[in-house]
C-alpha cells in the first residue's frame, strides 16, 4: 500500500491534540507507522514492533515531529520493552493472533486511554497469509467482549492482493 493511502485508512483515528504515545504492533516495513506518524502532533513516539529486524531497517527515525522506535521482536510476547501507551495500531497483524480476546486483554494492561487503530481484511476465510480473519462484525464482537464500548469504522478500500476489502477502525473504551 501506498503511503497516501495508509494515511487515508487511519484518518480520523488517532487524535492530533496533543503528543501521544503509540506502538504499532506487527510493523513490517513501517507504512502505516509513517502514516500515523504523520497524523499525529509533533512530538509524539510510535513504538514500532516487528520480528523482522531487515524490514524495521525501512522506518526512518523520525517522520513529521514524531520520533520512531523500532523493536526486532514478536509483538504477542509481553511484557512489553514499553508501557504507558495512548494507543496500539494492528494493521494487518491481529489476524495473526491465534487467541485474539486474550491478547487485546493483555494489550490493554499497557494502554493509558485502551486505544487500538486496527486495519484488517473484510472477510471470514482463512488462509496462510490471514490465518485468523476477523470481519467487520467479528472485529466488533471481539472488542466488546474484552470491554469495549465504542466501534467506529473508518474506512475501507479494495485490497490490492484478495478479493476482500481492507476496513479501518477506531476502538476505544
Amino acid at each position: 500500500m501506498r503511503l497516501p493511502d495508509a494515511i487515508d485508512m487511519l484518518r480520523g483515528g488517532p487524535p492530533a491534540d496533543r503528543p501521544s504515545t503509540w506502538a504499532d504492533l506487527g510493523c513490517g516495513d513501517g507504512t502505516f507507522t509513517r502514516a500515523l506518524a504523520t497524523l499525529l502532533a509533533p512530538g509524539s513516539l510510535i513504538h514500532a514492533v516487528d520480528r523482522d529486524a531487515r524490514a524495521l531497517r525501512a522506518i526512518p527515525g523520525q517522520t513529521n515531529g514524531t520520533v520512531i522506535e523500532t523493536h526486532a521482536a514478536d509483538f504477542t510476547v509481553q511484557p512489553w520493552p514499553f508501557q504507558e501507551l495512548d494507543g496500539i495500531l494492528m494493521a494487518n497483524s491481529l489476524h495473526y493472533v491465534e487467541a485474539q480476546e486474550a491478547f487485546v486483554q493483555n494489550a490493554a494492561s499497557s494502554l493509558s486511554t485502551r486505544r487500538f487503530l486496527v486495519v484488517e481484511y473484510d472477510t471470514t476465510r482463512a488462509n496462510p497469509w490471514v490465518p485468523h480473519p476477523l470481519d467487520r462484525h467479528a472485529l466488533a464482537a471481539l472488542f466488546r467482549r474484552a470491554g469495549y464500548g465504542t466501534i467506529r469504522f473508518l474506512a475501507s478500500r479494495p485490497s490490492l492482493y484478495r478479493r476482500a476489502g481492507l476496513y479501518s477502525a477506531l476502538i476505544e473504551p
